[in-house]
């Protein structure tokens, strides 16, 4: 789907395409937006209810609770910049990441004039069936400070798994797009992209 110029993505028409879960990073690493489910929650109810439930003394009783605890914790221990390979470590693990250069289409400029609005759509060719489907899209620029830009959460309603954001580029980078299958594949393409005029400021 493409969204005209200065029409806003809504809630109601990423949910329509069956995008469940959108985070947008600028260069620093700062989240500009979550979009999360039909169900209606957000990060700040959650939040709310785990301080309630730590306040009872809940939280800690609860099955998976240390180990949501200690993933807080790493990316709170993280420094001002991080290198695109910990990025990459840090969401993927150890799990080998396959070529999709032929499955997955970058669309972004060669040359950037202005750093701060670079627009990039990510496309994969395959099907959305129930059976094998994009699950997640990430798109990563190298040599941000940090490096991821945005995360998608797709489901099979989507129909076709495609994407679209505007990245913040603080100078000339390779931009991959990392593409999760629902069996746990991940497969990875890149562009390069020449920043002429860096969006990141100070």
């Amino acid at each position: 789907m493409t969204v005209p110029a200065g029409r806003r993505i809504t809630r109601r028409n990423m949910l329509a395409r069956g995008i469940t879960h959108c985070e947008i990073f600028d260069a620093r690493g700062s989240a500009n937006r979550t979009m999360l489910g039909t169900s209606g929650v957000t990060r700040r109810k959650v939040l709310r209810t785990l301080a309630v439930l730590g306040g009872l003394g809940i939280v800690g009783s609860m099955p998976g609770a240390a180990s949501v605890a200690r993933a807080q914790g790493h990316l709170a221990n993280l420094g001002p910049e991080e290198p695109v390979e910990s990025t990459m470590k840090r969401l993927f693990g150890g799990r080998p990441i396959g070529d999709g250069a032929s499955s997955i289409t970058i669309d972004l400029p060669l040359i950037a004039e202005n750093g701060a609005v670079v627009p990039v759509t990510v496309e994969w060719s395959g099907p959305m069936a129930p059976q094998r489907y994009v699950k997640s899209i990430y798109i990563v620029s190298d040599k941000n400070r940090r490096p991821l830009n945005a995360k998608f959460n797709l489901t099979p309603a989507v129909g076709l798994a495609y994407v679209g954001t505007n990245l913040r580029l603080g100078e000339s980078t390779d931009v991959r797009a990392v593409i999760e299958m629902n069996d746990g594949t991940l497969l990875q393409a890149k562009r390069a992209v020449k920043v002429t005029v860096g969006g990141c400021g100070g």
